[in-house]
């Protein structure tokens, strides 16, 4: 063992009682020994047990036929969410304002985010009726198990097909599980998903522990140090289609929808972004919220502080920015300046086609 990892040891098993999940980065996660001994399987079944324990704390939150939805399938789906008035001044002030805008490039695909906190919540009158919508956000709440203050940006992902980007893979279109515990996102899309607009897919129920996927992740653990997938060695673990029948679970279903529905899914089960085959803007406001696995209370959640929640968006950014001029590890978003929410990206390699 590296010295480095020796004196960082307290701080790695400190981890093991929070959301920290790579096997690569932290040497406790990903001890083959350990493992063995069932470590990561434990951390798994307790995340589920405590997740399953506060979830039922919130379930005056939601309307009993979402609470149907999510314990079958792992998502809430409803569509027409917003009201024609609501819904109509969203895509106008999307269409006739200007936001500050972040991208993050992953293979031949650009996520944005634009940023929307509080105080510009006051010229977007729409935005804060949706934003500030209790359906979306008890969701949100509902499915993480926590009665947190969830991120809630505009998203935009513009992405390009293959032939043109010269096998530029993006990564979010492998299936995968984001992580060892229930985590939730939403997506309230502003227009049209069709089958080749990279919809969101999901595969139902795999939000759920099936013995056969315990014993998956259990033997993927215990090998920790031969994973080749960099993204499954941080514990966002990737599956093969085929291999999903011996854990249990179905195929993938494709999100194909109208504008103005919301997809509210458990992230721990496996979905991904359907590859495109054509050039491709998908706009959707996006929500998602992630806490302590362990935590044996639902609230608490500092970000759920009026001061840090109505600007807690831009709080993010000036953290990514600290971390930059400290010289850490850095993060993947980048500032793409002030303008139009879904104006191509000049990070892609051409513009789309006329």
């Amino acid at each position: 063992m590296k010295i480095s990892s020796v004196l960082l040891s307290p701080i790695y098993a400190l981890a093991l009682a929070s959301g920290a999940k790579s096997f690569a980065d932290n040497p406790i996660i990903g001890s083959k020994w350990l493992n063995k001994k069932g470590l990561h399987e434990k951390r798994v079944s307790l995340a589920m047990r405590m997740a399953a324990w506060r979830r039922r704390k919130l379930e005056n939150l939601v309307a009993p036929d979402h609470r149907r939805q999510y314990a079958e399938t792992g998502f809430v789906k409803i569509e027409n969410f917003l009201s024609p008035e609501v819904f109509a001044a969203v895509t106008r002030e999307l269409a006739e304002r200007d936001f500050e805008r972040y991208d993050m490039k992953q293979g031949d695909t650009v996520t944005r985010r634009a940023i929307i906190d509080d105080s510009d919540l006051e010229t977007l009158p729409g935005f804060k009726a949706a934003r500030n919508d209790p359906r979306l956000t008890n969701l949100l709440r509902y499915v993480s198990s926590h009665d947190g203050q969830p991120l809630l940006v505009v998203q935009i992902v513009m992405a390009l097909p293959s032939v043109v980007t010269a096998g530029s893979t993006d990564p979010q279109t492998a299936l995968h599980s984001d992580t060892f515990q229930p985590t939730a996102k939403a997506w309230l899309f502003l227009r049209d998903v069709g089958e080749e607009d990279g919809p969101f897919a999901y595969v139902p129920g795999s939000h759920e522990m099936t013995p056969q996927r315990l014993a998956w992740e259990r033997g993927i653990s215990e090998n920790a140090d031969a994973i080749e997938n960099v993204y499954s060695a941080r514990g966002s673990l990737r599956i093969m289609p085929d291999a999903l029948g011996a854990l249990g679970y179905g195929q993938p279903v494709k999100m194909t929808v109208k504008a103005n529905t919301l997809i509210v899914a458990d992230t721990h089960g496996f979905h991904a972004r359907s590859p495109s085959y054509k050039t491709t803007t998908r706009i959707e406001i996006y929500g998602s919220l992630r806490r302590n696995p362990f935590l044996p209370f639902t609230g608490l959640h500092i970000a759920s502080l009026p001061f840090i929640a109505s600007g807690m968006n831009r709080w993010i950014i000036s953290g990514m920015r600290l971390r930059s001029r400290l010289g850490i590890k850095g993060s993947p978003w980048r500032d793409a300046g002030l303008g139009r929410a879904d104006e191509w990206s000049k990070r892609l390699d051409k513009p789309p086609a006329a």
